[in-house]
């Protein structure tokens, strides 16, 4: 199975503008292209299904064990001509060693090529390098040189030489980058004419980069794993909001409640006047419903049918943006007050990185004194966070956070189901109970 890990050495090294470069330089040429990203990220993903047009799922090691982590790539990735992963910030960052692209690469047994940003640099990449290569073990098979200029050609391929490493080609000093923002990249729709930039970058990686010796390069075999049983437990209907607000969803969640017989229906809290009425249950994942609070307020219709729903008792899942969107106020934009409280912007971030939830009461995904590992990056906060569960950081603080009732998981903390199975039966089930009682 051909695969790759692309990452970088630190984040905004150009590690996304390399990936989609080679991926849509790869498509092309007429491969089928799996696209996949290391770490909890939902914007580069996006980018890659919109804008190149190839499915993408992540790869988390702090998520998942490592039988689940080689399931989702090789069930996924198998049919593919080639995979080809995003790494996450620096290549071992992570926590406590998971999470990182460096573990990824090694429980997957999957070659790394490695992004340099050369600006303002000559000898001293190879200090950079020498350092990737000889920190700690790995499979990092050959370095792209990103904003290289022409003239810097014969000494990057003379420090790979000296080092024991392949050049692999490089990205020009004015091709294009990807913009970003406080949450990381900007969404794919935000940046206009982005898939004939795109495209462009596609272009120079034909001409600059290697991409033969990269497919000789992923040409391994799959290291064996234990095949993870999904049980169909029924087939409730789930509403998942879906739009510019609420766009921050892993593909990887939905296709487990799939494998599980739920039927999928998408809604715009934006743009329609109330959720599906045939649901049974609700997901409202994370986003930018800040960036449209006047119209997500002034959609009365809609406010009302989720507040009707879930005072019902509907079985919802409110994520971060999604847990905004469930109070009472959004700054000065009426919300739709299940919860009491108000959501407030601050002027810096509130809570970033991987964190384990204890559960302090029984619940509609938790039981009590479970934990289960989360991740949070926010810069808004809420009057009422809730204490129905703690988030505990590994360097020792923690917090309480989340309302959990028996119908409700709402908090900031973003949950993927394939780190515990049982918390996405017992949504389903709920779902169907809620049905049957309709």
């Amino acid at each position: 199975m051909r695969r790759i890990i692309i990452a970088g050495t630190n984040s905004g090294c150009g590690k996304t503008t390399v990936t989609c470069a080679i991926i849509s330089a790869m498509s092309a040429r007429g491969l089928k292209v799996m696209s996949f990203k290391s770490g909890c990220d939902y914007i580069d993903p996006m980018f890659h299904e919109q804008i190149i047009g190839v499915k993408s799922h992540n790869l988390d090691s702090f998520f998942c064990n490592a039988d689940t982590l080689k399931n989702i790539l090789h069930e996924n990735g198998k049919s593919a001509d080639i995979s080809v992963i995003e790494g996450v910030m620096g290549f071992y960052d992570g926590v406590s060693g998971m999470g990182s692209a460096h573990s990824v690469s090694e429980i997957t047994e999957t070659p790394v090529v490695l992004v340099v940003d050369c600006k303002g640099m000559s000898d001293s990449i190879g200090a950079i390098i020498s350092g990737f290569l000889h920190y700690k073990p790995n499979r990092i098979a050959g370095i792209i040189f990103n904003r290289l200029p022409e003239k810097l050609i014969p000494l990057a391929e003379k420090i790979c030489q000296e080092l024991g490493t392949e050049y692999l080609g490089r990205m020009p000093v004015h091709s294009y980058s990807i913009a970003s923002r406080h949450l990381g990249l900007v969404t794919a729709e935000e940046i206009a004419g982005i898939k004939g930039k795109i495209h462009h970058t596609g272009e120079l990686a034909e001409k600059n980069i290697r991409l033969d010796r990269i497919l000789e390069i992923s040409d391994n075999k799959f290291p064996e794993y234990r095949k993870i049983k999904v049980n169909k437990i029924g087939n409730p209907v789930i509403a998942v909001a879906r739009d510019k607000a609420f766009c921050f969803i892993y593909r990887d969640n939905i296709e487990l409640l799939e494998k599980m017989g739920c039927r999928i229906e998408y809604f715009s809290p934006l743009n329609d006047k109330k959720i599906p009425e045939n649901a049974d249950g609700i997901i409202l994942y994370g986003g930018y419903p800040e960036l449209h609070s006047e119209k997500l307020s002034g959609n009365v219709s809609m406010l009302e049918s989720v507040k009707s729903a879930v005072n019902s008792g509907i079985p919802v899942i409110a994520e971060c943006g999604g847990f905004m969107y469930l109070h009472e106020f959004t700054d000065n934009f009426s919300m739709v007050g299940v919860l009491e409280g108000k959501a407030y912007q601050t002027d810096k971030l509130q809570r970033f990185g991987y964190i384990t939830l204890k559960s302090e009461n029984d619940s509609l995904l938790f039981r009590t004194g479970e934990k289960i590992p989360a991740h949070e990056f926010h810069y808004w906060d809420t009057t009422n966070n809730g204490d129905s569960l703690t988030a505990e950081k590994s360097d020792g603080r923690s917090w309480k956070c989340a309302v959990c009732t028996e119908n409700m998981y709402a908090g900031f903390p973003h949950i993927y189901f394939y780190s515990d199975i049982e918390i996405a039966e017992r949504f389903v089930r709920k779902c169907i109970e809620y049905g049957g009682n309709k």
